[in-house]
């Protein structure tokens, strides 16, 4: 049994495990969301770019292709580059959090927003008109809404998904907010009690 302040080495080795394996979702849920995307990019471009669109739900859901150099919604046509620079930075910002990563849920939420990141950054680094410049492919056209893609998808599916794990108070390193905050008020609370 350890004396009060003595450390041990137990804690951190069976900490570090369940930190990879984390990590090892989040990767593989991003590589799932980015190789879907990628491979029904290819698709669309190779069968549907300049033809007429494919109805799939009436006229409510089709699928066209639809090369988009703005955001959502086709705003910001003339702001590609910020949109590349946006991307390549909400690939950073996951990457660093990834470091502490010990929740399966934020695990899936991360990857899927990295695999669209990465699936409409690809877009825009590699495709016509050029360099940093590239025009998003988007296919799925909802009547009275908006064209998107996949990665456009798992963005969304992503975004929701950390908004409610903040509302219920989780972290990404697995402790939850107001737990943390229980901790420190016992904790200040015996401080004062000795």
């Amino acid at each position: 049994m350890a004396e009060p302040g003595e450390v041990t080495a137990a804690p951190a080795a069976q900490e570090a495990p369940k930190g990879r394996r984390r990590i090892g979702v989040l990767m593989a849920v991003a590589l799932v969301a980015f190789m879907i995307d990628l491979g029904t990019k290819l698709l669309v471009v190779a069968r549907l770019e300049n033809h007429a669109a494919i109805k799939v739900v009436g006229d409510v859901v089709t699928f066209q292709v639809i090369r988009n150099s703005g955001a959502a919604f086709g705003m910001g046509q003339a702001l590609t580059i910020v949109f590349t620079v946006i991307a390549a930075s909400v690939i950073v910002v996951i990457w660093r959090i990834a470091r502490r990563l010990y929740s399966l849920p934020w695990a899936i939420a991360l990857g899927l927003l990295l695999g669209g990141a990465l699936g409409n950054l690809t877009d825009r680094l590699f495709r016509a008109p050029a360099a940093f410049r590239g025009h998003v492919v988007d296919f799925i056209s909802v009547q009275h809404f908006a064209v998107f893609n996949l990665a456009d998808s798992a963005i969304v599916c992503g975004g929701i998904l950390v908004v409610l794990l903040s509302f219920r108070g989780s972290n990404p390193d697995g402790t939850v907010h107001q737990q943390a905050g229980k901790d420190a008020k016992t904790e200040g609370d015996a401080r004062g009690g000795e």
